[in-house]
């Protein structure tokens, strides 16, 4: 049997999950729901045996609908995952979870309480790229991490109802915390809105360690090209992965320094420069791999690898970035 799934919102990112979910052997699109009409004129042309409408609660009333994809506005999808919570329904939510740390733990308790799944749209620790990082930090092939350093940045798309931390730092911060496994304990940033009544669109956040590392994150809505790339290092190897390639999207360097017997004078440090390795990447596309394993949660057959408390830390984390950047980058604890 298959499970029914509604997609809530065919806009900008909608289509990307529907187009997974209809091609997914485990799943029957049942409905697709939309306020915008030409968005819906585009759906029912794509995807005639679907359902599709404006009405979100006549999905909710319609009993056949087991799982809900919520893919609207930020700023709504508290209020939408809520109300398909309380009525049974799994769900799976595009990033960010909700807007505020405190709405998070509300939807974690309603989904616990109803026994349902609640996972968060990260699409990237799906990707063979992330599974690489996280299996090379894993195996200590990087050996102890040093710091972890993003940038992710492109001309555009500004947002009306969030800022560009909400936006694009979560995917940064769901990889850091799928292939470094640990938590800080304190933030800083700075960020600026350069378009008068419009949310801050290029900022900088750091993340600090009770252990000696660290974590900067740099995101932007105006940059002249499009850079995803991030650089992890440790005492052993250094890795570099660029999203952006189109083959060689990880690259490990075998460099690093490390001191060397000084005297009283001054201290020496010995630089190691080894080999450049690309390793061989699990060629999957990542949202069909995240409809998959939403579906294979769903029936009770593997654990949610992107789950709701990662999901909680995000928002708690992002929160404390916009209060940071309010007090001129004042470092805050978590």
């Amino acid at each position: 049997m298959t499970i029914d799934v509604a997609v809530i919102g065919y806009g900008y990112w909608g289509p990307n999950m529907t187009r997974n979910f209809a091609a997914s052997s485990q799943a029957t699109l049942r409905h697709i729901c939309d306020f915008d009409e030409s968005r819906r004129e585009l759906a029912a042309e794509r995807y005639p045996a679907t359902m599709v409408g404006d009405d979100f609660s006549a999905v909710l009333n319609d009993k056949n609908v087991e799982a809900v994809y919520i893919a609207t506005p930020a700023a709504t999808h508290y209020e939408l995952t809520m109300a398909a919570l309380r009525t049974g329904r799994h769900v799976l939510v595009e990033k960010p979870m909700a807007l505020a740390a405190d709405d998070c733990e509300k939807m974690i308790e309603e989904a616990v309480k109803r026994n349902l799944v609640l996972m968060v749209d990260y699409p990237f620790p799906y990707s063979g790229a992330v599974r690489k990082l996280r299996e090379l930090c894993g195996k200590d092939t990087l050996g102890e991490l040093l710091y972890f350093d993003s940038q992710r940045v492109n001309l555009g798309l500004f947002q009306s109802d969030t800022s560009v931390l909400w936006d694009l730092a979560p995917h940064d911060l769901s990889i850091l915390t799928q292939v470094t496994n640990k938590r800080p304990c304190a933030v800083s940033a700075v960020g600026i809105a350069h378009f008068k009544g419009k949310p801050i669109n290029t900022a900088y956040m750091n993340l600090f360690y009770e252990e000696a590392f660290m974590a900067h994150i740099h995101v932007s809505w105006l940059a002249p090209v499009k850079l995803r790339r991030t650089v992890i290092a440790g005492k052993k190897q250094m890795v570099i992965y660029d999203d952006t390639h189109p083959d060689e999207k990880v690259r490990v360097y075998d460099k690093g320094v490390e001191p060397a017997p000084n005297d009283a004078r001054h201290l020496q440090i010995s630089y190691r420069s080894g080999d450049l390795s690309v390793p061989k990447l699990e060629n999957n596309e990542p949202l069909a791999e995240l409809a998959r394993h939403f579906l294979a949660v769903i029936r009770g057959k593997e654990k949610p690898l992107t789950n709701i408390a990662t999901g909680t830390e995000v928002a708690h984390i992002l929160t404390r970035a916009e209060e940071s950047i309010t007090r001129n980058g004042e470092r805050l604890k978590l």
